[in-house]
């Protein structure tokens, strides 16, 4: 039985109970929805069977419209950037013809938040222009009303975003926005998978010790504290160093520190929590 349909069933009998679960019942249904979604993605590896399955996702939690976006953000990768969506076509001539994506009020807000927003928050992330607000009116002209965006990032490797949209004069539909979020989440998931930007682990090239060495220097420790710390000479702390720059053929603590970073030997946690840690 639908939500209003047991809205309707209490708003004749006065009872409240019928309402609790009706809602307790589409609840559940939208969570079996996503597990689905997210066992369909197993098996896919190919953007047209994605599109389809965010489209049909999409319809099931009470939106009218998609739109996925992933672009890579190393400048050495030459895999393109990817887009998936059903938006009204009108729309998508005027967004592509006009080439509005470097002025998308939608898109800059992605860069100020670690979760999903909907539309309707977006000036809370970023000030919006008259330009932004012609945009967003011009988009409702075109059949696109509010949304919800799930944005990503990863460092080096790649930037997206995963819309969930309603015609103009719907209301969103909030009771679904927390498994929008997983849902978006795990789509951007698969659409990495099979775009070409993830970039493939590689062997570590630090031993353990270089590892630990570097890491307390990345912390802000001398080669002499690091020798204290982990109880070896400072003369075989400065040997760990240079070898490992030696083996990511870098010249200086600062190059090597990024490098490690970026291919996630140590971690930006794990050195700026410790150092804030120091700090106090």
């Amino acid at each position: 039985m639908s939500e209003t349909a047991f809205a309707t069933i209490s708003g004749d009998c006065a009872d409240a109970g019928w309402v609790a679960v009706g809602r307790s019942n589409g609840n559940f249904m939208r969570l079996a929805y996503a597990e689905e979604f997210a066992r369909e993605l197993d098996e896919i590896d190919d953007r047209t069977a994605l599109e389809q399955a965010i489209r049909q996702l999409s319809r099931r939690l009470g939106f009218d419209h998609f739109a996925l976006t992933l672009e890579p953000r190393a400048a050495e990768t030459s895999s393109p950037e990817l887009l998936l969506h059903d938006y009204p076509d009108e729309w998508a001539k005027v967004y592509t013809g006009f080439e509005l994506s470097g002025r998308d009020p939608v898109r800059r807000a992605c860069d100020h938040s670690f979760t999903g927003f909907a539309w309707e928050w977006i000036d809370r992330l970023v000030p919006l222009t008259r330009g932004d607000r012609q945009m967003l009116a011009v988009g409702q002209e075109c059949g696109i009303g509010d949304g919800y965006t799930v944005p990503r990032h990863l460092p080096g490797m790649a930037r997206g975003s995963c819309s969930f949209v309603v015609r103009p004069g719907k209301t969103l539909p909030h009771n679904s926005l927390g498994i929008a979020e997983l849902t978006g989440a795990l789509a951007l998931t698969c659409a990495l998978r099979f775009s070409g930007m993830r970039r493939q682990p590689i062997d570590a090239k630090l031993s353990d010790r270089q590892r630990e060495c570097l890491l307390w220097v990345a912390r802000g420790k001398t080669a002499s504290e690091t020798a204290i710390i982990l109880g070896i000479s400072t003369e075989t702390v400065v040997q760990h160093l240079k070898m490992a720059r030696e083996r990511y053929e870098v010249h200086c603590k600062q190059a090597l520190i990024l490098s490690a970073l970026f291919d996630g030997v140590i971690g930006f946690a794990d050195v700026f929590r410790l150092t804030e840690v120091h700090q106090r």
